[in-house]
């Protein structure tokens, strides 16, 4: 039997490294929220030997490599499986397309062979996989905190908003990014402000304290001139998501989409518009 599910992109609408753990890993504090661009994940239970991965984009690694291979393995289960992904976020972005993909896989994988499994559980095994992959197991709109592991669920943002987002040429190394990170003095965002309002639901007044630390570690060309101009169309907030290089700009439906998809253009010509989705992985019948 084949098993289908949309595996949802993110963003960050905050993004604050809090600090350097023993471990080598870093601390955050997050602010994420599901959208509705996705991957789509097919998982069969095949009885032959091996976990055969394919992808329709060229390039993406199809063997031990994958991450989905790797979700596999942290299930405990490194045979008899198909895997198709038909892929649609951008890789090396910030928007969580491979740690998504994991979760698609792991859900898959309770639902074939643990169907009793808590949620709890299965995130769990999540985290030895990826830090982001709970949060796309979980979705909607988190306050992540921890390596990105401890998560509370918050109001979701209003399904009338729209999320513009764009993918530039260039792609960023998370590692590199931390490492510029630690070498440089940081100013750092109202997180707790910001963190307290959203819990409200306040967006509004939240928005205007977002921030994502990373982009103080990225030489990022037109992103301010594409901040103010989106602004000026009515853009409640427009900046980069994760490490990058990926950015969104979020407005609602009565402003100017036009104007302010016109002024990420200025990123890339390449932009498309999304919603927000108030649940992880999701099951395709």
């Amino acid at each position: 039997m084949l098993r289908k599910y949309y595996a949802y992109a993110k963003i960050n609408l905050l993004l604050d490294v809090t600090g350097r753990l023993p471990d080598g890993y870093h601390s955050v504090a997050m602010l994420m929220h599901s959208i509705s661009l996705h991957d789509t994940v097919i998982v069969e239970a095949t009885g032959r030997q091996g976990v055969e991965i394919i992808c329709d984009v060229p390039g993406i690694p199809t063997d031990e490599r994958n991450i989905a291979y790797k979700a596999c393995v942290a299930f405990g289960i490194d045979s008899g499986l198909r895997i198709a992904i038909e892929k649609r976020i951008p890789s090396e972005a910030g928007l969580a397309g491979g740690s998504a993909n994991a979760a698609a896989v792991l859900t898959a994988l309770r639902d074939i062979y643990a169907p009793g499994m808590p949620d709890e559980n299965l995130r769990g095994i999540g985290l030895r996989v990826g830090a982001d992959v709970p949060f796309c197991l979980l979705g909607g709109c988190c306050l992540a905190e921890g390596v990105g592991e401890i998560l509370t669920p918050l109001p979701c943002l209003p399904k009338e908003y729209g999320i513009a987002l764009t993918k530039p040429a260039f792609s960023v190394s998370t590692a590199q990014a931390y490492a510029t990170l630690d070498s440089i003095e940081i100013e750092r965002p109202q997180a707790d402000f910001a963190i307290s309002l959203a819990k409200q639901g306040d967006w509004a007044g939240a928005f205007p304290l977002c921030a994502n630390v990373f982009e103080q570690a990225i030489d990022f060309p037109g992103l301010a001139q594409a901040r103010r101009q989106a602004a000026k169309s009515g853009a409640l907030l427009t900046q980069m998501t994760g490490s990058g290089s990926a950015v969104f700009s979020i407005y609602r439906r009565v402003t100017n989409p036009g104007g302010i998809i016109q002024a990420l253009a200025k990123i890339d010509e390449n932009v498309s518009v999304y919603q927000p989705v108030q649940r992880g992985v999701c099951g395709v019948s």
